[in-house]
């Protein structure tokens, strides 16, 4: 087989064992993106060793050349993995309308702040006091800091929840956790010093100048003008006559701006995500969100997969990296509880000031996709060596497994659910 099949034939695997783990996942009410990353671990390289380590005859393609083989492999895998990230945000945004933000408010914006603060300035305090480098440790409060929209929003809408002011908050909340999150990502990278230290020389300090100017101005002309120029020319896709012309034209924006996005020194992702947004004002936008789907449902899981068969289990073994994911877990929790809790101070519902800002705070403890994207990114950049890596990824899957039941256990007697219960029991029936 040549090497070309060699890769399909990794792929396949890959897929096949994310929608395996997942289904498993799903059918114990758990999300289906552990399932995906388990999938990663136990297929990876430091496990069974069946995904992410080229072949004999792979090798014997580049002329015995182990090591050419290993990157050409790596790379391969890499690209179609991010593209899944790529699709990942691009769908995010699809389904994240401006409006839908603005509605929130100001109390979600605290909420955010409160959200991100908290828990950064916890993982940073924390990393430092064990004596990690300075760019180590502000990467692994980046990824201690951005809440999971998808986990959060489908707990909600489970249990009926999702019309709820503190689920508009929540939700709210975690997608500007998001966008933030992503900034200081690229605000990092801009810092990022010889030695794994963060720079503050004057041309850092112009770069960091530099990439905030980038940045503001980027994602205002995106969302400014470009929401504009869409809301006025996605009327005349319809009169293209090649087929699937909207979700080509859809598909061309989100790369466009991620290529526009990297090119200017921010995330991928970043223009991916702000061109979900500008097109879910489009006409076609609920059109456009289910022919995405079908890719994202593709490609997604290979970037999850790949994320988890990064993460080398046999360091866990080790006592005192076992501790270092405690700790960062209890930290993970606790800030986004306190962060939320402090966010939602004042905000008057029928159930109580005290519980409002439980749930608000509850709901913002699952760490997701774009944590994992960034440990991602600065465990392949070097910044982050297995044993933190390993340590996020533990504290990723914790947050993501305790939070949904913790919220129902909230919110199982909330009166204001049962008429939304009642409801779908007669539909049921």
């Amino acid at each position: 087989m040549n090497p070309v099949g060699w890769i399909l034939l990794d792929l396949l695997v890959m897929f096949v064992a994310a929608k395996v783990f997942a289904e498993v996942c799903e059918r114990i009410r758990q999300p289906a993106v552990i399932g995906e990353i388990l999938a990663g671990v136990m297929l990876g390289p430091h496990m069974l060793g069946w995904i992410g380590v080229p072949s004999a005859a792979f090798i014997l393609a580049f002329g015995s050349d182990a090591q050419a083989a290993g990157h050409a492999f790596d790379l391969v895998i890499h690209t179609v993995a991010e593209l899944g990230v790529v699709i990942l945000l691009f769908h995010v945004g699809l389904e994240t309308r401006l409006s839908d933000l603005t509605q929130t408010g100001p109390r979600a914006v605290l909420v955010a702040i409160a959200g991100i603060a908290v828990p950064f300035g916890l993982g940073f305090s924390f990393m430092a006091m064990v004596q990690e480098s300075a760019l180590v440790s502000v990467f692994t409060a980046t990824v201690l800091v951005a809440t999971s929209v998808g986990v959060t929003a489908r707990v909600l809408r489970d249990i009926g929840a999702i019309s709820l002011p503190e689920a508009r908050v929540i939700l709210g909340a975690a997608v500007i956790d998001d966008v933030l999150g992503m900034v200081v990502l690229t605000v990092v990278g801009a810092m990022a010093g010889a030695g794994g230290g963060i720079s503050v020389s004057p041309d850092a300090l112009i770069r960091i100048g530099v990439v905030l100017v980038q940045t503001a101005a980027f994602i205002a002309f995106v969302v400014g003008v470009g929401r504009r120029v869409i809301g006025r020319y996605s009327v005349h896709l319809d009169a293209l006559k090649s087929p699937g012309a909207p979700f080509t034209f859809a598909i061309g924006i989100a790369l466009a701006l991620a290529v526009l996005s990297s090119a200017l020194g921010l995330a991928a992702v970043v223009g991916a995500f702000l061109a979900g947004m500008i097109l879910a004002e489009a006409r076609e936008r609920y059109q456009l969100e289910a022919q995405v789907r079908p890719l994202s449902q593709l490609f997604v899981p290979i970037f999850f997969v790949a994320t988890g068969a990064q993460m080398d289990p046999m360091v866990l073994s080790n006592g005192s990296t076992a501790l270092l994911a405690g700790a960062l877990t209890v930290l993970a929790i606790a800030g986004k509880i306190v962060g939320g809790a402090v966010g939602a101070v004042g905000m008057r519902t029928s159930v109580g000031t005290g519980r409002t800002m439980a749930i608000i705070g509850i709901g913002m403890v699952p760490r997701g996709e774009v944590g994992l994207v960034v440990a991602g990114i600065g465990h392949v950049q070097g910044i982050l060596n297995d044993t933190t890596f390993s340590a996020l990824i533990v504290m990723t899957l914790v947050t993501t497994l305790v939070a949904p039941p913790a919220l129902r256990a909230l919110l199982a007697n909330d009166p204001r659910l049962a008429p939304a219960m009642e409801g779908a029991a007669v539909s049921r029936e």
